[in-house]
C-alpha cells in the first residue's frame, strides 16, 4: 500500500474537506468528502520520476568504491525518495507507510556494520578497518571488498535512515514542553 493509497482510503482524514453544493444555489454541505491532494501534476510527477530517482540512488551506492559517488551520495538519494513521496502524498501518510522500524533499521543496521567491519580487523589483531586482515577469508581483493561492505552496507544506510528521520523529526514539530506533537 502506498501513501497515496493510504490517504485515499482515508474517509477521516485531517486534510479533507467536504464539498458543497453551490451549482444549484443552496448553501448545504453534500456527505461527499474528498481527500486532500496538493497537486495532480505533482503527484504525476513524483510517481514517474520515483523509481528512476531511486534506481539512480542505488546506482552510485553499489558503484561508490571504484567511480565517483558512494555510500553517502547514493544514501542521500535514497533518503530523498522518500522525501519527495511526503512531499506530494502527505507527510502522515508517508510516515505511516514507511513506520518508524524502517528509518531504525537503517541507521542502526548501517553503524552495526560499520562497527563490525573495523572489529573484526582489530579480533585480528590488526587496527580499525586494516582490511587486508580479512585476506584469508575473501581473498587477494580483501580491501575491496572491506571498502564496499563499509559504503554499501554501513554509509549509505546510516545516511538514508538519518535524512528519513531528521525530515520526519522535523516535520512533526513539537510542542511547548518541547518534546513531540506527533
Amino acid at each position: 500500500m502506498t501513501p497515496s493509497d493510504r490517504r485515499a482510503g482515508s474517509d477521516a482524514d485531517a486534510d479533507s474537506a467536504p464539498v458543497s453544493d453551490t451549482a444549484s444555489g443552496s448553501e448545504s454541505v453534500t456527505d461527499v468528502v474528498r481527500p486532500y491532494t496538493e497537486s495532480e501534476i505533482i503527484m504525476t510527477a513524483v510517481r514517474i520520476v520515483t523509481p528512476f530517482i531511486l534506481t539512480y540512488g542505488l546506482f552510485i551506492t553499489f558503484h561508490g568504491a571504484d567511480s565517483p559517488g558512494g555510500g553517502f551520495q547514493g544514501g542521500a538519494l535514497v533518503g530523498v525518495v522518500v522525501l519527495m513521496l511526503a512531499f506530494a502524498f502527505g507527510i502522515q501518510p508517508t510516515r505511516e507507510w514507511v513506520g518508524t522500524g524502517l528509518i531504525t533499521g537503517l541507521a542502526a543496521g548501517g553503524v552495526i556494520v560499520f562497527v563490525s567491519v573495523g572489529l573484526g580487523t582489530l579480533a585480528l589483531g590488526g587496527a580499525f578497518l586494516e582490511y587486508g586482515l580479512y585476506e584469508p577469508f575473501v581473498g587477494p581483493d580483501a580491501t575491496k571488498w572491506g571498502m564496499e561492505a563499509i559504503e554499501i552496507g554501513g554509509v549509505a544506510a546510516i545516511v538514508a535512515g538519518v535524512i528519513m528521520g531528521l525530515f520526519f523529526l522535523t516535520a512533526a514539530g513539537y510542542d511547548a514542553t518541547g518534546g513531540e506533537e506527533a
